[in-house]
């Protein structure tokens, strides 16, 4: 019961940040990341767009307060490109910042029911796909240790360790890493635009988020950055090459996640020496093991501040296997 109540809270406190944001509507800005592949930013968390000949690809749909003005500038990001809708929507996680606009992104698209999508297919009337990791929509689905969602806001197709999708010419590979951010969480690697999408696993304006109660572990983040890495690729002096865009802040290459990996791996490394000598979150929290990145990722107020980041990670180190 209690984990049930922390996780709703967890839950609320995200929504009310992503509210809190909204109070002012923000601006929608498109960069064009490479290839077929571009990153909308201002929707809360992050959303990755891949548009061609066959339609328009989603990685995530924001928060529900801003799903008009995304799918309005999705859009107009297509109009020039394509005349085909959303086809596929890949939810990352399950957090309202990412999956809020699901509904209305899903109802704006139409699956496409059969064979080639390169050859005009009649749509299906039923919207687009959403795919996600088998654990997003049990939780989502779950009456007890997390806000109930609306069932159209759930992905109609679920996957296990892997998939592989081809859609607008390039291969689209989602990967799980387990208990990273959640237990749920997806990466997705556009191959031939040489751009991964981490979600919540990887972000620049913060620590990272350890949502133990939905299977989250500070492990399972460092193991996934180093997945991150593995698929990443850097062009000339260890700058551009294979783009990362973080389910939160501005856009990355290789080194960024290094940086990122390093930083979570060493505070990682400290909290677990002060487990082994018996120390108390307290004790834990007052020797500031993160005392040389506050500057960087710390922060005392907000929705996720760097005493439950050093909470998080103690709590995940020490729970018995």
């Amino acid at each position: 019961m209690k984990k049930a109540l922390l996780a709703c809270v967890f839950l609320t406190l995200l929504s009310a940040a992503a509210h809190s944001a909204l109070q002012q509507p923000p601006e929608l800005h498109v960069l064009h990341v490479q290839g077929n592949v571009y990153m909308l930013v201002g929707a809360v968390g992050n959303i990755t767009v891949q548009v061609g000949s066959d339609g328009v690809l989603m990685v995530d749909t924001g928060t529900a307060q801003m799903a008009d003005q995304v799918l309005a500038e999705v859009k107009q990001l297509a109009k020039p490109i394509t005349n085909k809708p959303i086809r596929y929507i890949v939810n990352t996680h399950l957090h309202p910042d990412h999956t809020g606009g699901n509904a209305k992104a899903r109802a704006a698209g139409s699956t496409i029911t059969g064979g080639n999508v390169s050859r005009d297919i009649q749509d299906s009337t039923e919207g687009a796909a959403i795919f996600a990791n088998e654990n997003v929509v049990r939780r989502m689905s779950s009456s007890s240790g997390n806000q109930r969602v609306p069932t159209e806001s759930w992905p109609t197709e679920t996957y296990g360790d892997e998939k592989d999708l081809f859609f607008n010419r390039e291969a689209v590979q989602l990967f799980h890493p387990k208990a990273a951010h959640t237990d749920g969480d997806s990466i997705v690697f556009f191959r031939r635009s040489d751009v991964v999408s981490t979600g919540d696993i990887f972000s620049t304006t913060s620590y990272p988020i350890i949502d133990l109660q939905n299977g989250g572990s500070v492990n399972g983040i460092i193991d996934a950055l180093n997945f991150i890495l593995d698929l990443t690729v850097p062009a000339d002096k260890q700058e551009g090459g294979t783009m990362v865009i973080p389910g939160h802040g501005r856009l990355c290459d290789e080194a960024d996640v290094v940086e990122y990996r390093d930083m979570v791996t060493i505070i990682r490394d400290r909290v677990q020496d002060m487990v082994k000598k018996g120390m108390s979150l307290e004790q834990v929290k007052a020797a500031k093991p993160t005392r040389d990145y506050d500057p960087l990722y710390g922060s005392n107020t907000g929705f996720w501040t760097t005493d439950m980041f050093v909470e998080a990670v103690y709590k995940s180190l020490s729970i018995k296997k």
